[in-house]
């Protein structure tokens, strides 16, 4: 059995293609990064996004200061971007169905201390948290770690649904909101237990877009 990798170290090519990733991504858009501090330096984290762009989970973890794998859908994995996703660490996830495989690996990253993130409406919408996915709660109850609400602005317009090339210098900004844990009581096996932990993370996502309109 091959020994599973540290999620809190990434291998020097990786870190070299997430620098050179980073500088492209400066030069293309107008990109910006606010709440940073609020991501521990160290220790398991669960980030939690809103999903309205394809561009929202590629920008998220190439910014990052930390390595990180996310969930992203399945469907993805095919030819070379299926390469090109193994190398940066990511994991696929079946959805439309519990996929314990992708959960049990989500877990065991955050084991070790690493950062997970997930995008739990499932799939791109408008990106107003009006519907979320149950596995963020399993992950949630499971982990026990700080979990950091991610907000993505402008990637729906940076990248239009449809479009393959992006439009330059668009506007984005990633936001990261205050961390927090969970406050749920009972079974942790219950799916009414979970489904209330996923309500409560929503609760957060929604408060931090809310601050955000209200800032605007």
């Amino acid at each position: 059995m091959s020994r599973r990798a540290d999620p809190t170290r990434e291998s020097i090519p990786l870190l070299v293609a997430r620098r050179v990733a980073q500088r492209i991504l400066r030069i293309a858009f107008a990109l910006r990064l606010r709440g940073l501090e609020n991501l521990p330096d160290s220790g398991p984290v669960l980030l939690a996004g809103n999903h309205s762009g394809f561009l929202d989970g590629p920008i998220v973890m190439i910014m990052l200061p930390r390595p990180s794998s996310f969930l992203v859908k399945s469907e993805i994995f095919k030819g070379p971007v299926r390469w090109l996703l193994r190398f940066a660490r990511q994991i696929p996830i079946h959805r439309g169905t519990p996929d314990r495989t992708a959960l049990r690996t989500g877990l065991g990253v955050l084991a070790d201390g690493g950062v997970l993130g997930v995008f739990p409406e499932g799939t791109r919408g408008s990106g107003d948290l009006a519907t979320i996915q149950h596995g963020i709660g399993y992950l949630a109850l499971n982990s026990r770690c700080p979990i950091v609400p991610v907000l993505c602005k402008g990637t729906q317009q940076a990248l239009p649904k449809g479009k393959v090339i992006p439009r330059w210098r668009t506007p984005i900004e990633i936001v990261f909101g205050p961390a927090f844990e969970l406050d749920i009581p009972g079974d942790l096996r219950t799916r009414a237990t979970i489904a209330a932990a996923a309500e409560q993370v929503r609760t957060h996502l929604l408060a931090l877009l809310e601050a955000e309109r209200q800032s605007a």
